[in-house]
């Protein structure tokens, strides 16, 4: 009887031991990488868009509409530039939860829109009068339909990674990009410039910076847990109509 209770005491001894083997503490926890896009030089100013052929569009923007593919924020601030990670994320399963786009006042309320291979879009027109969707992809299908006004929604997902322009048949200013990608890590910056692709997990990755004018640029970053800034500049230069 004293034998069993002096191996129950080494037993139990011998346990803070086994446990400080590391198995039960948690590693580095998930970061971030937040930043702002910014520009240098004389970035092209928006203009106004002629809707002299859609008078029902004039009715709803009496002040007018402007073109979207360069927008300047306050401090030299970059707007509708995506910055997502290219190179070293996983690949976990597209969300159950469907991305929004939607049609009102003759423009598109998302001008850049990211999402998942495999997760929905969910399409809708609120204005008073037909839209024509046409997503200009060259990888995934390419497809064209019209959305009468007061009818629900339609859905559609994209099965390859690709930068697809999307436009409007009948209303030719409007432009918008589903941008479809295998990472979860996106943003789009706003008026501000400013981005941030929170829960990233310890690991070294390249974070790309993407504007439908100015091009492409690319950074790498290690993380380790922290909260990692990085910034890009874009040069700008005017655009001619």
């Amino acid at each position: 009887m004293k034998r069993n209770m002096r191996l129950g005491t080494i037993s139990f001894a011998a346990l803070p031991i086994l446990l400080g083997s590391g198995a039960f503490y948690p590693g580095p926890s998930s970061g971030a990488i937040t930043g702002k896009v910014t520009y240098t030089g004389t970035p092209a100013k928006p203009k106004l868009i002629d809707m002299a052929k859609q008078p029902e569009c004039i009715k709803l923007n009496p002040e007018g509409l402007r073109t979207e593919d360069v927008v300047a924020g306050p401090g030299n601030a970059l707007q509708n530039v995506l910055v997502y990670i290219s190179g070293g994320d996983s690949d976990p399963p597209a969300p159950p939860t469907a991305v929004t786009f939607d049609q009102h006042n003759c423009q598109y309320t998302t001008h850049v829109l990211p999402l998942r291979v495999g997760q929905d879009v969910n399409i809708s027109n609120s204005d008073p009068f037909n839209h024509n969707i046409h997503p200009l992809a060259k990888i995934n299908r390419e497809w064209n339909r019209i959305q009468l006004p007061g009818t629900p929604p339609f859905s559609y997902s994209y099965e390859n990674e690709e930068f697809i322009h999307v436009k409007c048949n009948i209303h030719a200013w409007m432009s918008a990009y589903f941008v479809v990608l295998k990472t979860s890590h996106a943003s789009v910056t706003q008026n501000d410039g400013t981005f941030r692709l929170p829960d990233v997990p310890p690991g070294r990755y390249t974070v790309t910076a993407w504007h439908e004018t100015y091009g492409t640029q690319k950074k790498e970053a290690t993380l380790g847990g922290e909260t990692l800034n990085v910034d890009f500049v874009f040069r700008a230069m005017p655009q001619s109509y």
